[in-house]
């Protein structure tokens, strides 16, 4: 029999499991003994039928399931299979050596929780109970700082793998909010005991790959991964009414080829919290080959019809890559390359809670519909921390090139801000085409915008913005190359607006004079535009406030 180590060298090298040449749905599950477990297993597969789940949709499999994984544990490790068929489960507990197999055809369905008031839900199940977690600080919210009460759930664990064409269906979790149902769902309050809200769950494991599966309404999360290393996220689809993915404290992940439909909050999330009670930061990341958006209904991404919401529905349209909110540890050493951002939020990059954010690059973007600015940066000072130790953070070292965006807001151009003495520092941009909607006033390029340091880092706070393509306050040694603006119906602000920004390079910029000015400077030292066709030549010492 192949150990779990040789089974899982197989399904990296190759995509399957190598059981004697066999494709997997034609192995035989004729039984064999297995001494350790005293289950029935074959080449090492533990499929769940024989363990008592019916796949009927009707029946609670928890039990069967669960009983399944620990077998497996207990021979040393092996695959654990889902053959076709609907499981309907409370919490699965994931082990180490273990590896979860969801056949074509395949869906581990959530349970409903219990409803408002009651003490079980469906068939008197309940999820496992969200454990204590007294080191967290309560700096973030409550569904970042539990576990447990999840679908699908491991802590410290490791060498573990979730596979296959199946489907993870979240129906009966809560989405982790107070807002109106979705759909036809029922609401359920996240901290009521016997709720789950998220559909996978993993915290302090090491060595994971989750591959090709789907993800239907998550709850609050389809994947919650934190304090996790060595990770491989590929070919995930994840179609859901709260986050897609949110990697905490996370070190050396791999996220690609993954789509994900996540029209009410982001689509991949970064987070550095402090939910382990301590800073680490999360670093060593690369995201490439992904679809975000936020412009489907929910289920439509999965079933290929790709339906929008109708006029006049309120959503947010989120679905971004957003490094934060929560931002206590760190983000270090990123790159972010050959991503498709659709109807949804532009890229986020936030430190507001302490954190180092450093060495990240984005390129090979194309966006298209987005509801705000293609770029947010923002450096703040909210400090959602231990008192005592938590500082305003660092924004610094951050390139990005090769982005083609088309149709953003006509409302607000692409942010980077920075705080009254933190500056956002060595911002570096090249190769970009952005054609905003237009359509912005002559009392929008008179706008003051407050700082709110301490405020939630959100574009949308910041309002319309005095200028079409870029707003760009407290800073430091920004460079601006092959830089494109467009909009689509005539706009009555400047392209570019500065304010408290030392040594800034402007080459090779087209963009419209709108008004007959494409910048609006105020407090601008150390100032350079070189063969641009939206100003003239100019070498600055020093301006308090002027247009070119």
């Amino acid at each position: 029999m192949k150990t779990f180590n040789a089974l899982r060298r197989d399904l990296l090298r190759t995509g399957s499991l190598g059981l004697a040449g066999a494709a997997l749905p034609a192995v035989s599950y004729a039984a064999s003994s297995n001494k350790k477990s005293g289950a029935l297993a074959a080449e090492g597969i533990f499929n769940v039928r024989k363990y008592g789940a019916t796949g009927d949709g009707k029946t609670l499999d928890t039990k069967a399931v669960n009983s399944a994984i620990e077998a497996a544990a207990a021979a040393g490790g092996g695959v654990v299979l889902f053959p076709a068929g609907t499981y309907l489960c409370f919490s699965i507990r994931l082990k180490s050596n273990v590896h979860l197999h969801l056949l074509e055809g395949s869906m581990i369905e959530a349970a409903a929780s219990p409803a408002p008031g009651q003490k079980t839900g469906y068939d008197g199940g309940v999820y496992d109970a969200a454990e204590p977690n007294p080191a967290a600080g309560h700096y973030e919210d409550y569904g970042h700082r539990h576990w447990h009460n999840s679908l699908i759930w491991g802590e410290d664990i490791h060498d573990f793998s979730i596979t296959g064409a199946g489907l993870i269906f979240g129906k009966g979790l809560s989405f982790g909010g107070t807002w109106a149902p979705r759909g036809n769902y029922p609401m359920y309050n996240p901290k009521q005991p016997g709720v789950g809200n998220k559909a996978i769950a993993l915290k302090n494991c090491h060595n994971v790959l989750l591959r090709d599966f789907s993800i239907l309404k998550g709850g609050h999360f389809g994947l919650l991964l934190t304090g996790v290393d060595n990770v491989t996220i590929d070919n995930l689809t994840i179609d859901t009414d709260r986050d897609g993915m949110d990697i905490d404290c996370c070190q050396n992940v791999r996220v690609t080829n993954c789509t994900v439909n996540s029209p009410w909050d982001d689509g991949i999330c970064p987070k550095s919290s402090y939910a382990l009670g301590y800073r680490r930061p999360s670093k060593y990341f690369t995201i490439s080959n992904c679809w975000v958006t936020g412009e489907f209904q929910l289920g439509t991404v999965l079933d290929g019809t790709f339906k929008k919401f109708p006029e006049g529905v309120r959503i947010p349209h989120n679905g971004r890559i957003k490094c934060g909110t929560e931002s206590n540890g760190g983000f270090i050493n990123f790159t972010i390359t050959g991503c498709v951002i659709d109807g949804s939020l532009g890229y986020a990059l936030e430190t507001v809670d302490g954190a180092h954010l450093e060495d990240i690059t984005i390129s090979n973007t194309t966006m298209r519909n987005i509801y705000t600015g293609a770029l947010f940066l923002r450096l703040g000072a909210r400090l959602r921390g231990p008192a005592a130790t938590t500082k305003v953070g660092v924004l610094r070292r951050v390139l990005i090139s090769n982005l083609n965006c088309y149709n953003a807001s006509g409302r607000q151009a692409s942010i980077l801000s920075g705080i009254p003495g933190h500056t956002i520092d060595d911002v570096k941009l090249d190769n970009i085409y952005i054609e905003t909607a237009g359509g912005g006033t002559a009392e929008m390029a008179q706008r003051q915008i407050p700082e709110m340091a301490h405020g939630y880092p959100e574009p949308g706070n910041f309002g319309p913005t005095p200028s079409s393509a870029f707003f760009m306050r407290h800073m430091r040694n920004v460079e601006m190359s092959h830089v494109e603006i467009a909009n689509g119906v005539a706009d009555a602000r400047p392209a570019f607006y500065l304010e408290d920004v030392n040594r800034v390079d402007f080459f090779a910029i087209t963009a419209p004079r709108n008004n007959g000015d494409a910048f609006a400077l105020h407090n601008v030292k150390d100032l350079r535009i070189g063969w641009s066709r939206a100003a003239a030549d100019a070498t600055l010492s020093s301006v308090e406030s002027k247009t070119l």
